[in-house]
């Protein structure tokens, strides 16, 4: 299906590349977590780069999930459409199947299939990320709590939100050691 095909393909191109390369800074899969995503640009080259990478990390989520839905495809292929984008991120071909942890890109899917619970989870995430200064914890509890969240405001997608929290969560495996460590990095401060 077209969709699934372009939600991989939009999924793969990782803003935080292209974001750094325009600021004319280091690309951030050499530096701090080595993970190219909104985190770790945070920590290196902090809140502007940063929140651009976020943006545009929802932002390229949400084409192809909008696509699928307003064509009125069932959830479970509307859900297949976003775990497309999400695995792009997480293991673009372009890219050496080297890309980022899917969060930014799954509030987008989230944002296009259940606003509601993207918003509420967003609203933890940035709570979280604020008081304990850690990117991961905040996006571990925020994983946790959308399939949660989906049960009570949107039913019907709890089973796709739950398989894009259990992407997410597999892929802070190296977050979780390190949370357990102690180890984890905080924001830096800018």
């Amino acid at each position: 299906m077209v969709w699934i095909v372009v939600g991989y393909l939009s999924g793969s191109w990782l803003a935080a590349l292209s974001v750094c390369r325009l600021a004319g800074v280091g690309d951030p899969r050499q530096f701090g977590s080595f993970n190219p995503g909104f985190s770790n640009v945070l920590r290196l080259y902090g809140s502007r780069l940063a929140a651009a990478t976020l943006l545009l990390d929802a932002l390229k989520a949400m084409p192809a999930v909008l696509g699928a839905k307003l064509m009125g495809y069932p959830v479970w292929l509307q859900g297949v459409v976003g775990l497309a984008v999400l695995l792009g991120h997480s293991f673009p071909l372009w890219h050496g199947f080297r890309g980022g942890k899917a969060v930014a890109s799954a509030f987008g899917v989230l944002l296009v299939l259940v606003p509601q619970v993207a918003l509420l989870s967003a609203s933890i995430w940035a709570l979280l990320a604020w008081r304990l200064k850690t990117a991961a914890l905040a996006s571990l509890v925020s994983a946790l709590v959308a399939p949660l969240a989906c049960a009570w405001l949107a039913p019907e997608y709890v089973v796709v939100v739950g398989g894009f929290s259990l992407l997410v969560l597999a892929r802070h495996g190296l977050n979780i050691r390190r949370l357990r460590r102690g180890e984890e990095p905080p924001f830096r401060d800018s």
